[in-house]
Parts: structure tokens; C-alpha cells; sequence
């Protein structure tokens, strides 16, 4: 079965409530939560959670934006010692900086959330009317031996949930397990294929219900490979670089669902391999290429063709700088905070 077809079928299976472990094999299953217990040993316990950012960035006029970041410690920035330094803020900062307007961030995440974990997340999140919601999960499921289809359903209703109220939303889909040290050879190659196959069904289950997937390969690509400093001190979540490296990655998708910034009104260009395809193509071209935009489009005023649903894949340019800049705010307790960051560099 090609990879697309398999992405397919596991999102399909989610959809209409099925097992769907059948598709990725209950043997190679097993073999990665084997891998994942080991692995959380040699992790070892998680630290003091990193501080919550919440508050409003960028001194500009107009009504703020409200930008919710959901999910698991990919999310809230574990290891981080700043809060300046978690994706959350770095996103608030750098979306203020292409609206020219404020963003208030509203930061929802918890450190080892699953799926499951979604729901009350969203609760809080839309207490405060968010514009738009970033949300980074799925590693997790896999250490509590969650079966893909339940995983890609629980965020498949999540989506949905944000797109009701009016919310647009950003989804990372499930980074490159490969890469993750803890995980040794050969099973690595095997943590790979599972990995990138859920971040296929993840795609298509996020653009069904009307929102935007991003490639978290970039989130561990080469450089994770290459370069230690990637990551953090056990080896398995991001480094501080890594967490501006992944900001990098979602700002540009997140400033194009708000229509903000150049970027936003730029046409796919075929010479930088974007195009429109059919959402399971687009989905598995996607987590090959680190930072990969996949979005719902139409084709002649329609939809869906004899293959599904029509989607754009786009390499969105990354904006190269953006201040930190926490201005005044009666609902922050902690007051202002400045600072500087980088969040991506040019492509």
C-alpha cells in the first residue's frame, strides 16, 4: 500500500471511529511504545514547567489579535528558562510584528499533554474568543500507547471545534521521531515511518475540517541530526534554538490564516515546488519537506475531484526577525518585559 493510500485509510478510520492500528501493524506498534518506554527512562522525569508568556505583545494601535498556543511541551517550551524563549511568545511577537498590531497570547499548553488533553485545552482557550490557535501535539499519544486513528480523531475534533467559534487554526503536525537520540538504531528507521505516516493522517484530518497543517520535520530536520544544540539537556526535547526554529516554521502559516504580511498575498509558485494537488498527496509530499504548508483550495470553483479534496502545498518564505516586546497590560501581573529573539532566518 503506497503511503498516501495508508494516510488515507488512517484518516478515514479516525473519521468513521475505526481501529485503524491495523494500517500502521500492532507488531511495529508495539516495537514503538517499547521504544517510547525506554526512551522516557533514559529521559527521566520531566523538570520545573516553563512560565507561562501570557500577556499582550507589540506596541501598536488597533484591537489585538488573540492567538491561543494548544498542546504538549512542544507547545509550552519545556526547558526553556524565560518565557520569552517558549513558541508561544515568539509567535505573539512575531505575528505583532507583521499585523502592525497587538497580540494578546493566551497559552493553554501543558507539559505531557496527549490528545486526550485537547478538550479542556480548547475550553480555556475559547473563554478568551481567539482569532487563531497554533497547536503542536501527537508525541506523546505514542508513549501512552494511543492507537493513531483515536489520536488523528481526537484532533480532528478539535479542529472543528476552533473553526465553529470562528477561530482560524495552525496545526505542526507530528515531528520526525527518527532523529530522537533516546531511540536507538534499528529501530529508528521504524519510529521514522510511523511518525511520518501520522503526520500524513494528521494533514488530511486538519485540512478537513478547515484548517492548516505545517511539516514539524523542520522541527527535527538535518540539523537536529547535525547539531546537538538542538536539542536540550535530555536529549529529547528542543533546545531554546529548536523552539525559535519551530516558531519559525508556524509564523508564516499563522500570518497567512490571519491574512496578514506579504507573504499572505503571494500565489503558490511552481519553480519553489508548490502546487496544487489531492489532499493525500499533499499530505505525504508534506512531511518529506521540513516546514510544509498544506491548506484546503479549489479547483475550478470545486472542492474535491476524483481524488478528494483539492489542496495548496506551499513553502512559505520564513520572516527573518521579530522583537520581544511585552507592553503594559492590567491582566498581566508580572508588568512589561522587552527583549530581543530571533525566530527564523531568511530561506
Amino acid at each position: 500500500m503506497s503511503t498516501a493510500r495508508a494516510a488515507k485509510r488512517l484518516a478515514q478510520a479516525a473519521a468513521f471511529g475505526g481501529g485503524g492500528l491495523g494500517l500502521i501493524g500492532a507488531t511495529l506498534y508495539g516495537v514503538l511504545t517499547a521504544e517510547a518506554r525506554y526512551a522516557k527512562r533514559v529521559i527521566g522525569p520531566m523538570k520545573a514547567h516553563p512560565a507561562k508568556g501570557d500577556g499582550l505583545y507589540g506596541r501598536y494601535p488597533g484591537h489585538p489579535i488573540t492567538l491561543a498556543m494548544i498542546g504538549d511541551s512542544s507547545a509550552a517550551g519545556y526547558g526553556t528558562s524565560s518565557p520569552d524563549e517558549t513558541p508561544g511568545v515568539l509567535l505573539a511577537c512575531g505575528l505583532a510584528e507583521l499585523a502592525k498590531r497587538p497580540v494578546r497570547l493566551v497559552d493553554v499548553s501543558k507539559v505531557g499533554a496527549k490528545s486526550t488533553d485537547l478538550a479542556p485545552q480548547i475550553d480555556t482557550a475559547l473563554l478568551s474568543g481567539p482569532h487563531v490557535a497554533a497547536i503542536l501535539i501527537g508525541v506523546n499519544d505514542v508513549k501512552a500507547q494511543m492507537p493513531p486513528s483515536v489520536s488523528v480523531r481526537l484532533l480532528d475534533h478539535a479542529v472543528r471545534r476552533l473553526r465553529a467559534a470562528n477561530c482560524e487554526v495552525v496545526v505542526g503536525t507530528c515531528p520526525d521521531l527518527g532523529v530522537v537520540r533516546p531511540i536507538m538504531p534499528p529501530l529508528r528507521q521504524v519510529a521514522r515511518s510511523w511518525s511520518q505516516r501520522l503526520a500524513a493522517a494528521q494533514t488530511i484530518a486538519v485540512v478537513e475540517a478547515g484548517g492548516r497543517s505545517v511539516s514539524m520535520g523542520s522541527l527535527l530536520n538535518e540539523a537536529f541530526r547535525t547539531d546537538p544544540q538542538m536539542f536540550g539537556p535530555d536529549r529529547f526535547h528542543p533546545s531554546v534554538t529548536g523552539y525559535a526554529a519551530a516558531a519559525a516554521a508556524l509564523l508564516p502559516s499563522v500570518a497567512a490564516a490571519m491574512g496578514v504580511g506579504t507573504e499572505s498575498f503571494v500565489q503558490p509558485e511552481a519553480f519553489r515546488g508548490e502546487a496544487v494537488l489531492p489532499i493525500a498527496e499533499a499530505a505525504v509530499q508534506a512531511v518529506r519537506t521540513a516546514g510544509t504548508e498544506v491548506a484546503a483550495t479549489e479547483v475550478a470553483g470545486r472542492e474535491r475531484g476524483p481524488r478528494g479534496r483539492w489542496a495548496q502545498l506551499r513553502h512559505r518564505r520564513r520572516h527573518p526577525k521579530a522583537d520581544i516586546e511585552r507592553v503594559d497590560d492590567p491582566a498581566d501581573e508580572r508588568g512589561p518585559e522587552a527583549g530581543k529573539s530571533m525566530v527564523g532566518s531568511p530561506s
